[in-house]
């Protein structure tokens, strides 16, 4: 088990952290989006202006205030103005559909909304207030609450296995305590903080209280898959910004495709999923000369609980380490009794220490069975089970193994689906894997979706599985993808890689061999293009995932190993194989 020294805020509340640093910083920049920028003595004046708002509105100590807001600055000034007022914030994207928005705000048990003013009348909720604009000249007096370091501070949803979202409590003392986190890196005035989280995402707490603690500014960025179709790099020197918060699943796709995006920065955090070895070598072989870091921590032990700096991996390196427990923190690698297990052993990961939440909001039965008493404590607090299973290296790192809810039985063993895409990883020409299981009891199969790098085909990959793994981890299907899907919050999309598995098996189940010279010359070339197995005569080529570039070489084989030529129109027109074919037969028959 981990344990690191205490941390020893001079604030012990986040209304005593902003007041601390609105007073340092009265007139360094806190907050700008692309149309207002304010100071932090500006951002106070305008945060008080919401906090009176809200208590002529009722709020009182612990209510929920869910937050309907545009991205921007004035998101700020609402949680200031919430936190002021006593209350708890809960902060909605924007983006979410309404069915979304409306059961975050009755499952948080919110008493007010605030809302854009665009949008209040839509809100079916009973007290919506609008958003109040910011009047300089003005000056209203701030609400008289005081809160403690055990008050609630925001409601956080996270993904429930029931499928039902679980409304996590996060009280003062755990932001306060990651915000000022010694192990993490100082941030300075001169930082500019890039802003990209969904605000109903906990990495939305590194952007905003591990800026404000520390004087940074806050520069609010175009929603993430906006900032990625956009020349990274450019806009990241454009806006001078040096410090951000990266989803993993982000930080492995671009880099992938230009390992110098991420130059400017002076500070790279990632976490949310596994990164990479070979992404942070790219990463780290490049221009990018900051300090990288990998974050491991769920929302219920606030945002991280534990970090490792990647400077160097070894090139034999499959994975990288989520490291040792912050400041705070307590780790325990523990087996099903509870008991810790030896280094080397696998056992899952439980957190203690002053970040760990509350509970989850209207659910005490859940809350009892994840936050549990800390036997290792005298004090009388609790520890949360992750559910992540980990194992201690011998240098004290913790490693990500996978999660003990996706451990599954595949012919009577118990198989990680992780430990299976570490191993698959290992191929030369493959990128990135995920492996999901499907189907139920004896039915049960694991499905490989695989990233590659270069040419590659599902029979390398099952040769080399079959090879590498036992007989019973070997995955029963496997698909080549560009691209293994992301989330908006950059987690890996399983229910989208379940659609694809569905949507090649309704293919397969419709599969006509072909049967003429051409359906079949047509069918070996896609099979070697797309990396598709058993392509059929009646398969669209764009649905299996070609492009004009693909297309352009289509047409380049078929010439090459007929003397035929194809025209590229007859494959951008026509597009399904069997009519395709139709108008190349011809040309092969005349060419005997």
């Amino acid at each position: 088990m981990t344990h690191s020294k205490p941390v020893a805020p001079t604030a012990s509340t986040l209304t005593e952290l902003w007041a601390q640093a609105a007073a340092r910083h009265p007139d360094a920049p806190a907050v700008r989006d692309t149309a207002a920028a304010l100071t932090y003595a500006q951002l106070d004046a305008y945060s008080d202006a919401v906090a009176h708002a809200l208590t002529e509105a009722g709020v009182r100590r612990e209510d929920r205030v869910a937050l309907s807001l545009r991205r921007g600055v004035g998101v700020f000034a609402a949680l200031l103005g919430v936190l002021k007022a006593g209350g708890a914030y809960v902060a909605i994207d924007p983006r979410y559909p309404r069915a979304r928005r409306d059961m975050m705000i009755k499952g948080s048990g919110a008493r007010v909304v605030l809302a854009e003013p665009a949008w209040a009348a839509e809100i079916p909720a009973e007290h919506v207030l609008p958003l109040v604009e910011f009047e300089p000249a003005v000056r209203v007096p701030r609400p008289n609450v005081t809160v403690g370091p055990r008050n609630a501070a925001c409601v956080l949803f996270t993904s429930g296995s029931s499928g039902r979202p679980k409304a996590t409590v996060l009280e003062h003392r755990g932001i306060v305590g990651f915000a000022r986190n010694p192990a993490l890196p100082e941030l300075t005035g001169e930082d500019r903080v890039g802003q990209i989280s969904s605000l109903s995402f906990d990495a939305f707490h590194f952007e905003t209280w591990c800026s404000l603690a520390q004087g940074a500014e806050i520069v609010v960025l175009p929603a993430l898959p906006d900032l990625l179709a956009s020349d990274l790099q450019r806009t990241l020197r454009r806006l001078r910004v040096t410090v951000m918060l990266v989803p993993t699943m982000a930080v492995n796709h671009v880099v992938r495709e230009d390992r110098d995006a991420f130059a400017p920065l002076r500070i790279l955090h990632t976490g949310g999923d596994a990164i990479l070895a070979d992404t942070c070598r790219e990463l780290l072989a490049g221009e990018f000369a900051g300090r990288l870091f990998n974050l491991y921590g769920p929302t219920e032990a606030t945002t991280a609980c534990s970090a490792f700096e990647v400077r160097e991996l070894a090139e034999d390196a499959d994975g990288v380490p989520i490291g040792q427990a912050v400041a705070g923190a307590h780790l325990y690698v523990l087996d099903d009794a509870l008991n810790p297990v030896e280094a080397g052993e696998t056992g899952q990961l439980f957190v203690g220490g002053h970040g760990v939440a509350r509970g989850y909001h209207g659910d005490p039965a859940l809350t009892a069975a994840k936050f549990l008493p800390d036997p290792f404590q005298a004090d009388g607090t609790r520890m949360y089970a992750t559910g992540d299973l980990v194992r201690r290296r011998p240098d004290g790192q913790l490693e990500f193994v996978g999660r003990a809810d996706h451990q599954v039985k595949i012919r009577g063993y118990r198989v990680e689906p992780g430990e299976v895409e570490r191993l698959l990883a290992r191929h030369p020409q493959v990128r990135e894997v995920a492996v999901v299981p499907v189907g139920d009891d004896q039915d049960r199969i694991l499905a490989a979706f695989v990233e590659r790098r270069g040419p590659l085909l599902p029979d390398a990959v099952r040769a080399f599985a079959e090879h590498t793994l036992p007989d019973h981890m070997v995955p029963s299907k496997i698909m080549i993808l560009p691209k293994i899907p992301a989330t908006d919050n950059g987690k890996r999309d399983r229910a989208a890689l379940l659609e694809i598995l569905e949507a090649e098996s309704a293919r397969s189940r419709g599969h006509q061999p072909p049967a003429t010279r051409s359906e079949r010359l047509l069918a070996a070339i896609w099979s070697e293009l797309l990396a598709v197995e058993k392509v059929g005569a009646n398969d669209d080529f764009f649905a299996l995932g070609g492009n004009s570039m693909l297309a352009f070489r289509v047409r380049q084989k078929v010439k090459r190993e007929t003397g035929v030529l194809l025209e590229f129109s007859d494959i951008l027109q026509h597009t399904v194989l069997r009519d395709i074919a139709r108008t190349l037969e011809p040309r092969l028959q005349a060419a005997v």
